[in-house]
């Protein structure tokens, strides 16, 4: 996916610099602020719509991101940073308290689920106490590819890609990249094991998968 540039003036370009340069900076850009405030006004208009008003929804999310696929979701309340810089494929799945701390590119593939409450955040500021009492900050893009589920109370911190098919474990907080076709939990999140053969009989413990063969294939 391409990034889609929405901005106009030098000065706006100069600032953008500042957030997809992956080096350390100060938050004290008034005009950071000011296109950040456009972004909070198009979430508000989209938290706000009812259930019902399915369409408008998809015209806001449209306005707000970067770039979005066909057949996308998102339960409301959504939050995010910039939303400019979030790019979805087709048939994302996003249950509600999404957070996305985008003030870096965040990708995420197609068919991608995600779980209530899940953060996925490009944002951290520097350990060192002095840089962080001036509000330094450095921003590094998060990929999240094809057909990842990731489950309820999820946090994923700056830099991560997880890989096709995967599936992060609730609760999990993923500091590392995940390799592909893996299930993968804790805090910090590491793989636990590999899916496997037993995962196209077994759906939930000893459940098994009553459906016509075809459909797992």
């Amino acid at each position: 996916m391409e990034t889609k540039s929405k901005l106009g003036s030098k000065d706006q370009l100069d600032s953008q610099d500042k957030l997809h340069s992956g080096d350390v900076y100060f938050c004290d850009d008034e005009s950071l602020a000011h296109q950040q405030m456009q972004c909070l006004d198009i979430l508000y208009d989209f938290n706000q719509t009812r259930p019902s008003e399915i369409k408008k929804r998809g015209d806001i999310l449209h306005a707000l991101f970067a770039e979005i696929g066909e057949d996308c979701y998102i339960e409301p309340p959504l939050r995010a940073n910039w939303g400019k810089h979030t790019h979805l494929g087709n048939n994302v799945y996003a249950n509600f308290n999404l957070t996305l701390v985008d003030d870096t590119h965040i990708y995420i593939g197609n068919s991608v689920m995600i779980g209530p409450n899940v953060t996925i955040a490009t944002a951290g500021h520097p350990i060192e106490p002095t840089l962080r009492l001036k509000v330094a900050q450095f921003n590094i893009p998060v990929h999240i590819k094809d057909n990842v589920w990731i489950g309820a109370n999820s946090v994923v911190l700056p830099g991560v890609t997880i890989g096709e098919n995967s599936v992060i474990g609730a609760g999990s907080v993923v500091t590392q990249d995940i390799p592909s076709g893996v299930v993968a939990v804790g805090n910090p999140c590491r793989v636990m094991r590999s899916i496997n053969e037993r995962d196209r009989e077994f759906y939930y413990k000893q459940r098994r998968i009553n459906l016509a063969p075809n459909v797992t294939e």
